[in-house]
């Protein structure tokens, strides 16, 4: 069976893309013929995940240390992509924190760490697709499941993930005229240090069945799936890949 190369002359940003579903969303896409450009905090980390990605296949890596919290740490990775590539075609605003507080302890820092990465990352990203991006370009975000439905502990995160569904129908209208489709995944239980973090978890209080677990490379095809032409039919839709967890709940 021949290799299908959906993304062959095509630039990706892939924001969080040093670990866990950025880094396998990395090697996805440049899997498929993308010119790859790593966004992360974490020099070392970034460092590591360019060797990964190029093992995988892709011929063009690009590393940007980068605070998506930034606006001109944002702007400059955008500009240093179009330096490096000429192009734009596809964003996938990865990037996201969690605080693991009780709403009452939550304090004014804890909300805009979280909003600061989790929604205005993922904004400054794509007002800068819609400003650099030509036409037929996508742009993926990462929410979560608790966008929709959550646990005690991360009001700000699920918050965050809701905006950010917000964001995604907003910026498909406004997209959609420029040629630019934007739309959602909904991560459910996915084995990254994230999930195994989780004090709801190491206490007992959230029970997470080893079925209901899936992995980074999981989230990494549907969001090729939704970076791709493949998909070319869906704008502002946000699809949920959770293994089925919630439709049992």
């Amino acid at each position: 069976m021949n290799q299908i190369y959906r993304f062959t002359d095509k630039t990706a940003i892939i924001t969080g893309g040093a670990s866990g579903i950025g880094l396998a969303t990395a090697k996805r896409l440049g899997q498929e013929g993308a010119r790859i450009v790593l966004v992360d905090l974490s020099e070392e980390k970034l460092a590591a995940a360019e060797k990964e990605v190029r093992i995988a296949g892709a011929k063009d890596v690009l590393i940007c240390h980068c605070n998506v919290a930034d606006f001109n740490q944002v702007s400059k990775v955008v500009k240093q992509t179009i330096d490096s590539f000429g192009i734009l075609d596809v964003v996938v605003n990865n990037a996201g924190l969690m605080v693991f507080k009780p709403l009452i302890e939550h304090t004014l820092d804890d909300w805009n760490k979280i909003l600061s990465v989790d929604l205005l990352g993922a904004f400054y990203f794509t007002q800068q697709a819609f400003l650099n991006m030509r036409n037929g370009g996508t742009i993926v975000n990462v929410s979560s499941v608790h966008a929709v439905e959550t646990t005690p502990l991360v009001s700000s995160y699920a918050a965050a993930k809701a905006a950010l569904l917000s964001l995604t129908r907003s910026a498909a209208i406004e997209g959609e005229p420029k040629g630019i489709r934007v739309n959602a995944v909904l991560p459910g239980a996915v084995n990254t240090p994230m999930l195994w973090e989780n004090p709801n978890i190491k206490a007992g209080l959230e029970v997470i069945n080893k079925a209901d677990v899936g992995e980074p490379e999981d989230i990494a095809a549907a969001i090729a799936y939704l970076a791709s032409s493949d998909s070319k039919f869906v704008q502002g839709e946000s699809l949920r890949i959770d293994g089925g967890r919630l439709a049992r709940l």
